[in-house]
């Protein structure tokens, strides 16, 4: 006991992810010793997601264990923050009603984003044992499209009427507070259920009592539709600084709220697959490192297959002008570098484009202006690098000639790279296809290609061949 009191000293006095870390090591030490009372003792003093984070550090045959360390309020807690995989497990190990009480107690959208990750016949399972109440509220979040304001909305909110007095408004939202996820916005409705005003906390408990609702009221309210996609939703919350925002179906019927926590995970979500896209990286939304490595290669393979095929496309290029580097051998030294200069030139342009595109900052800019823009800087970007190479390539051969071509095409080059990755941004939205997955191994494929045909034609005109 006294070894347990002396690592809670310790746990008060280093940083968040010491603490992680700390928790997580003396938890596997301390189950591998059997030590079951001194394991659940060190979880006392840590937050809930602290501990989810440390039980998903373990081995996977201690997720269960661990798990059934915590008390039954607990477990519902730290279940939420659990990556869904380790939820996914948990639930084929613990006992059938341990997992019934825990995924009845979730929170509406937290149980519809569960259920998406689970194999059909598991959610059929849950489904059926959940309470009337929570099952008809999980199906109502089930029925709307995946990545939608109607699937990641909470049902679970306080509404008020227009003819409340202040009195009658806050006794009801002390009766209601701990079914509601958010009550620091409140929604008024008429007798449809539809949505008519909103008015916060402070402007509730800083009224008289006598006041009647629809006076204090804002009746401009800002709102989502069921079907709006959850990006739109997540830009809104973050444009106005909402920590919830309202969800009103087909007839403007207050159906849920979508909150900030929400918001946060999504845009965590969508940024990771935008940066996996942009390496060329499908991904579903699981876990990259949790994912076994036979779908970690089949998710990486793909585009990996079209860089082949582009090279050997490059090399038949090159084997087809062998009658130029048969005069002028050193040609083939600068082949990499204008390559790697272009490709890296395109992945800026396509990196700030599907960036602009993500954060809506194009959006007042025309498609034809952002590639003029980009073009214009490629243009600038070729002139400053293909002075340096011109320089670089005259120092290493001692022909003018040489050095000329290389940094003519190296402009030429860059231009073309920042069109490219630009341009098919635009395209592959347009054809409704990700942007960001798309238009890496494109842009690698263009300038590749394209650039080494723009090498060797101006090395012709030049050197005269």
């Amino acid at each position: 006991m006294t070894e347990t009191n002396n690592l809670n000293s310790t746990l008060q006095n280093v940083s968040r992810r010491e603490l992680r870390d700390l928790v997580r090591t003396q938890l596997q030490m301390l189950l591998e010793a059997g030590d079951l009372p001194g394991a659940k003792a060190i979880l006392v003093p840590v937050q809930h997601a602290d501990i989810a984070e440390a039980i998903e550090g373990l081995p996977e045959a201690m997720h269960a264990l661990a798990f059934r360390l915590l008390s039954k309020d607990e477990a519902i807690e730290v279940y939420e923050y659990l990556d869904y995989s380790v939820q996914e497990r948990l639930i084929e190990e613990l006992k059938s009603q341990d997992v019934r009480e825990i995924v009845d107690k979730m929170s509406p959208d937290d149980r519809a984003r569960l259920f998406d990750e689970l194999p059909a016949k598991i959610v059929n399972r849950l489904l059926e044992q959940l309470s009337p109440g929570e099952r008809a509220a999980t199906a109502q979040l089930l029925g709307y499209e995946a990545d939608t304001a109607g699937r990641i909305m909470t049902p679970e909110l306080i509404s008020l009427k227009e003819n409340f007095t202040v009195a009658v408004a806050l006794e009801r939202i002390r009766t209601l507070a701990n079914a509601s996820e958010m009550i620091y916005y409140l929604y008024v409705t008429d007798g449809a259920r539809q949505l008519t005003g909103m008015l916060s906390l402070r402007d509730l408990v800083t009224a008289q009592p006598d006041e009647i609702i629809g006076e204090i009221m804002t009746r401009d309210v800002v709102f989502v539709h069921t079907d709006t996609d959850q990006e739109e939703v997540a830009r809104l919350i973050q444009r106005y600084d909402f920590l919830a925002v309202p969800v009103v179906d087909r007839e403007q019927r207050l159906v849920g709220i979508v909150t900030v926590d929400d918001v946060i995970d999504i845009l965590q979500q969508e940024t990771t697959e935008d940066i996996y896209a942009l390496g060329g990286v499908q991904t579903d939304g699981d876990n990259y490192f949790q994912t076994n490595l036979l779908e970690v290669a089949r998710k990486r393979v793909v585009w990996l297959l079209v860089l082949l095929i582009t090279n050997t496309i490059t090399g038949t290029i090159i084997k087809s002008q062998e009658d130029i580097l048969a005069k002028v051998v050193t040609l083939t030294a600068f082949i990499p570098l204008l390559t790697g200069t272009g490709g890296n030139v395109g992945a800026q342009s396509s990196t700030v484009v599907i960036r602009g595109m993500n954060t809506d900052e194009i959006r007042s800019l025309g498609t034809l202006q952002v590639i003029g823009r980009e073009a214009i800087a490629g243009a600038l970007l070729g002139v400053m690098l293909g002075t340096i190479a011109t320089v670089w390539a005259f120092f290493l051969q001692g022909r003018i000639e040489v050095a000329i071509a290389v940094g003519t095409s190296l402009v030429a080059i860059s231009i073309l790279a920042s069109i490219s990755g630009s341009a098919l941004p635009f395209l592959f939205r347009f054809l409704r296809l990700d942007p960001a997955l798309m238009s890496a191994p494109f842009i690698t494929t263009a300038v590749d290609v394209l650039g080494v045909l723009i090498y060797f034609n101006l090395a012709r005109i030049i050197l005269k061949l």
